[in-house]
């Protein structure tokens, strides 16, 4: 039997395609905010995820993830690039974008059979303050976690997507360069574990200078930072002393780094 023949005989009817294949992202950031405090000391950090309140119906009012149904003319990758863009103003092709899962269950959206596929995003706070409303989004807004999770009242499943979204980056934060991300290209140890400490609170290290430059399986992750000459540089932006700067090599961990 050909392949022409094959196809007469099948019958579309009986695998339904769904309503649509929507792309949702999750996309967090780093809040900074200086400290009012008579000696030098570290900005405070705040992990934030962006959402939008909705304009039109399903949920209109509520709050809820960029997203957007994907065209036939492009991947669903592209598809979350594209809404992101659409109604974050935020543009994703230099940012950290990555697959997050699929969302199945019945009943999440009142439109019809939607499967969504979640993606999450890691945006520097500098380029969120520029965020605009645009395309089917009235508000844009940033939140921490707590906020999002316990006080909002959010449409679709999304609740759901956020937290798994938050043990994903959670898990990488401990276990990749994620930290890079939101960090400038040269940084003390203590802003590294702080930024770290923002995103897992439950995080404790008291040998973590030590583990991160010198355990086996962690060295030459970082590097110091040195002139020309070689000497070492350092920084007293957020401490009394000055304060050895580095910056990743690049290199990807075989283990956990930090624990």
């Amino acid at each position: 039997m050909t392949d022409n023949s094959k196809q007469h005989m099948y019958d579309v009817k009986k695998y339904r395609t769904p309503d649509g294949a929507p792309a949702d992202i999750v996309m967090f950031t780093l809040t900074k905010k200086e400290r009012k405090t008579f000696t030098k000391t570290l900005p405070l950090r705040e992990l934030k995820v962006m959402l939008i309140r909705r304009r039109s119906w399903p949920f209109a009012g509520k709050w809820a993830l960029p997203g957007g149904f994907s065209r036939d003319t492009e991947s669903l990758f592209e598809t979350a690039q594209r809404e992101l863009k659409e109604e974050t103003g935020v543009d994703a092709d230099a940012r950290h974008l990555e697959y997050l899962g699929v969302y199945s269950k019945p009943g999440r959206d009142p439109r019809g059979w939607i499967i969504s596929h979640a993606f999450f995003a890691l945006v520097e706070e500098e380029i969120l303050e520029k965020r605009q409303a645009a395309d089917d989004a009235e508000e844009v807004g940033l939140f921490t976690i707590e906020e999002a999770l316990e006080q909002l009242e959010l449409g679709f499943d999304h609740r759901d997507i956020i937290q798994d979204a938050y043990h994903r980056i959670q898990e990488q934060m401990l276990s990749t360069v994620i930290a890079k991300k939101f960090l400038p290209p040269e940084f003390t140890l203590s802003e590294l574990y702080q930024v770290i400490k923002a995103v897992v609170p439950d995080f404790e290290e008291p040998n973590f200078i030590r583990k991160i430059t010198s355990t086996r399986s962690r060295k030459g992750i970082i590097e110091e930072v040195r002139d020309e000459q070689g000497n070492p540089l350092s920084s007293n932006q957020y401490s009394q002393r000055p304060a050895q700067l580095y910056r990743f090599t690049g290199l990807m961990p075989r283990l956990s780094i930090y624990s």
